[in-house]
């Protein structure tokens, strides 16, 4: 019986890229949809209330012990499902490690996630905050995914239009959160690639390698370099990536802000559904006008390349590094008048 493996005030350390000490009441591991289904009829007849499904542990902060069970998705299989005259659907289990797969599709020439290389996580995850990176969202590339429906057990699946994919959301986090633990995820990808490069500064990396042809594996090389060059390595400093949203203000707020602050960057967004034009403004931006950049207190701290990335030199509590967001989000929004939001998710 799987139940049996259940491990009891596990130390979560090891599985969240914060590297923040906590602990779980109970902790098990899936491989396949049975094992998943036992531990939820378990967690059922034992009468656990909380229940949370652990992947990379790259998008979330613990800030105490988690009483209830933890359970980890280790469902694993990549496979080409079909293929039509322009594009091949991949499917990719969920415990899949997110870089492996995108260069797992480099290797095999299915382009159009090669923007999305060197971010942390599982695939399993992607579809949940529709994550994205120089120009590239998930919603761009997923066809469909698989889930589990934890109260009747039943497998759903779900068409890229159903999950209403937003900004660093889906209907798994806002319609249906805590309902679904997604098992697979069908992507939908180029056999012409389509080149993002104009997105921050891929052209100019691109350039200093002194790549002579572009392809998607020039592209993610160029990102590769981009991201190691000012992100922090989560197996050297603890760290969840992005820990801000980039805010989204209407045109109307922006116009006087930048009566203000002339040098204020910022990208238009398409107008909402009432004609609202709105424009997107860099969290990092503000974060750093705000005087935080290379912030250190105790092992808690701002990183000194990306103000975006909050980080856990050694020994931080997630407390400590919660009461430091909440300090960002303050000096912003008294200096600015804009309220970041949280990307990381606080457990």
């Amino acid at each position: 019986m799987l139940t049996s493996s259940i491990q009891e005030n596990k130390e979560l350390k090891p599985f969240n890229t914060f590297g923040i000490a906590a602990t779980a009441r109970y902790f098990a591991a899936f491989s396949t949809v049975e094992q998943l289904k036992e531990l939820l009829i378990y967690s059922h007849q034992a009468g656990q209330q909380n229940l949370l499904v652990l992947g990379g542990g790259s998008n979330m902060l613990f800030t105490q012990n988690y009483n209830g069970l933890v359970i980890k998705n280790e469902l694993k299989g990549i496979e080409l499902v079909k293929e039509d005259a322009n594009h091949y659907y991949i499917k990719a289990w969920g415990g899949e490690n997110w870089h492996r797969f995108v260069q797992y599709c480099i290797q095999h020439n299915y382009a159009g996630l090669e923007n999305l290389s060197l971010i942390p996580g599982c695939v399993g995850a992607s579809p949940m905050q529709n994550i994205g990176a120089y120009g590239v969202e998930i919603k761009d590339v997923c066809e469909s995914l698989e889930a589990l429906h934890i109260e009747s057990q039943s497998v759903v699946t779900f068409h890229h239009t159903e999950c209403n994919f937003g900004y660093r959301e889906s209907v798994f986090k806002n319609k249906y959160k805590g309902q679904f633990i997604i098992l697979n995820v069908t992507y939908r990808l180029n056999k012409q690639p389509v080149y993002h490069t104009s997105y921050g500064a891929i052209e100019q990396e691109l350039a200093a390698m002194g790549s002579q042809q572009l392809n998607i594996a020039a592209i993610a090389q160029a990102v590769i370099n981009i991201r190691s060059s000012k992100l922090p390595n989560p197996a050297e400093v603890g760290n969840a990536g992005s820990f801000f949203k980039n805010p989204t203000i209407p045109q109307t707020q922006f116009r006087a802000l930048q009566q203000q602050h002339a040098t204020i960057p910022h990208y238009a967004v398409a107008p909402d559904s009432n004609g609202q034009a709105w424009e997107k403004i860099p969290a990092a931006w503000l974060i750093e006008q705000c005087g935080w950049k290379g912030y250190r207190k105790g092992d808690a701290g701002c990183h000194s390349k990306q103000p975006l990335v909050l980080v856990n030199y050694a020994n931080a509590t997630g407390n400590e590094i919660f009461q430091l967001s909440e300090e960002i989000i303050s000096s912003v929004n008294q200096q600015f008048g804009i309220t970041l939001e949280r990307e990381v998710n606080i457990i």
